[in-house]
């Protein structure tokens, strides 16, 4: 049997078809979850895809964070189900103390969309193991609120836990502190970064299939402990 993946759609998510399509390429089922719902339909790990929920009216990511679905995936990720926040999604799991720290707007204040190298930092989380620590992985990233900001001490905690997942290289294009692209939780099983690696699953539509490890590694994990 497949690894079943739960893909969000709230009001306002655009890359939620993407990130579905990303589960499916890695050989997992792709299951839809409503915002308004609380159900999860038996899902094994979750991704809280990119956009702009609810219009990001207040903030990027807090009116989401109090959405039906979220207090079901809080629930489940403190258990230890697998979950992955891409951009909005990100935003949203640092709203809902999934993730420290938070996202304010880019240095400049400019919309950011390019393709950016990473380097991964973390290959020990749900979501990394495919690839080799210190590699350079190309992604899409597109967003205004993308700078990560959080206090010295959780800085100085993330650095020396290990838990910067991936980092921005050939320069930081948004001023997050520290160059960190994504970050991890402290059980490695909940991973949020600002890219997009759905939109980098196939080199005909994307500069490179990098993206596609994070995918593969999740059904790993999940086949790992089943």
């Amino acid at each position: 049997m497949s690894a079943r993946i739960g893909v969000i759609t709230f009001p306002g998510t655009l890359d939620d078809g993407d990130a579905a399509r990303a589960v499916r390429y890695a050989d997992a089922e792709a299951v839809p979850l409503w915002h308004a719902d609380e159900d999860l339909k038996g899902v094994d790990a979750v991704v809280v895809p990119g956009g702009f929920s609810y219009g990001d009216y207040l903030r990027a990511g807090v009116i989401a964070r109090f959405a039906p679905v979220m207090s079901s995936v809080i629930e489940a990720a403190h258990k230890g189900m697998p979950v992955l926040g891409i951009c909005n999604g990100f935003q949203i799991l640092c709203e809902a103390g999934l993730l420290p720290g938070a996202m304010i707007r880019n240095a400049g204040l400019h919309f950011i969309c390019r393709d950016q190298w990473l380097r991964v930092e973390n290959n020990d989380t749900a979501w990394t193991t495919r690839y080799d620590k210190d590699a350079e992985i190309l992604i899409p990233m597109k967003n205004i609120d993308g700078c990560f900001v959080a206090e010295q001490a959780t800085l100085d905690e993330l650095e020396g836990e290990g838990r910067v997942v991936f980092r921005y290289v050939g320069g930081n294009p948004n001023g997050s502190r520290n160059d960190i692209a994504g970050i991890r939780s402290e059980n490695g099983r909940v991973v949020g970064l600002m890219p997009h690696p759905e939109h980098a699953i196939d080199a005909l539509t994307g500069p490179s299939d990098d993206g596609l490890g994070m995918f593969y590694s999740a059904v790993d994990a999940l086949v790992a402990t089943a």
